[in-house]
């Protein structure tokens, strides 16, 4: 397939090609990563049910997601880590809710996630936790995460934290955001994005996802070498899977 449009870029660590040109508002420090309050949870509850069948059908059917190794997860009697290549909007959003089905899954996302007003309220109570802005944000935002940790919960990372659409390639990321299944000592499982052709010539790749086996922390390590090997490990197998890939969409071209 030729590639329907040429992307040029600068900087593989910062450039955002999401489109949404979102303005993200400030957290603050007391923003609530779990409310308290019963109605909350119970219209959270009701909201994660009642789109299911939507979410479903958004990805198998219009973006023909198919899942290889989908058990990978399912086993595990703790929460887990999952980090992908971050190449689509929807998909990346809402994957990890069918992929952790019955359990809940959160998928951690930039502030913007949570600036659309009339909706804002119904992603967070769909899964979207807001990394924080500030130092003192970090405190609430890791109890949280401990906690739906301790509920078995899936909880998505896309490292590369800016969205290139349809990229057959892995940007570099670094291990920050690996201190996380470090701390709580969780299984971390890759997410690979590629995208295979289709029937019909003038539809958009469909997605395949392909799944690692979970990867144990150690808990003897340090804690600083166990989160580059995590890293490595995911990045490794995000490459090694990317040479699936079938079409090129688009073309990503560095400018200059």
């Amino acid at each position: 397939m030729t590639p329907r449009r040429t992307i040029y870029y600068h900087d593989p660590l910062r450039d955002d090609f999401a489109g949404t040109h979102l303005k993200a508002r400030p957290l603050g420090e007391n923003f609530p990563y779990i409310h308290p309050s019963r109605v909350w949870r119970a219209a959270s509850g009701l909201a994660w049910a009642a789109l299911l069948p939507a979410v479903w059908l958004g990805n198998h059917v219009w973006f023909g997601v198919r899942v290889r190794n989908r058990r990978a997860p399912r086993g595990l009697k703790t929460g887990v880590f999952l980090y992908g290549n971050h190449t689509q909007a929807f998909p990346n959003a809402t994957m990890p809710t069918l992929l952790a089905f019955p359990r809940r899954a959160y998928v951690l996302a930039s502030p913007d996630a949570l600036s659309i007003p009339l909706i804002s309220r119904l992603v967070q109570m769909l899964g979207a936790m807001p990394v924080p802005d500030t130092l003192a944000g970090h405190r609430p935002f890791l109890r949280a995460l401990e906690t739906r940790a301790a509920e078995g919960a899936l909880i998505a990372v896309y490292p590369e934290a800016h969205i290139w659409p349809y990229y057959t390639g892995v940007r570099p990321f670094s291990d920050a955001s690996f201190a996380y299944p470090v701390r709580f000592g969780c299984p971390v499982v890759a997410c690979a994005v590629t995208y295979r052709r289709r029937l019909l010539p003038f539809l958009p790749p469909a997605l395949t996802l392909t799944l690692s086996d979970p990867i144990l922390p150690n808990p003897d390590a340090a804690p600083g070498e166990e989160r580059r090997r995590l890293r490595d490990q995911v990045y490794r197998f995000l490459c090694q899977q990317a040479e699936r890939n079938q079409v090129r969409y688009y073309d990503y071209v560095q400018a200059g």
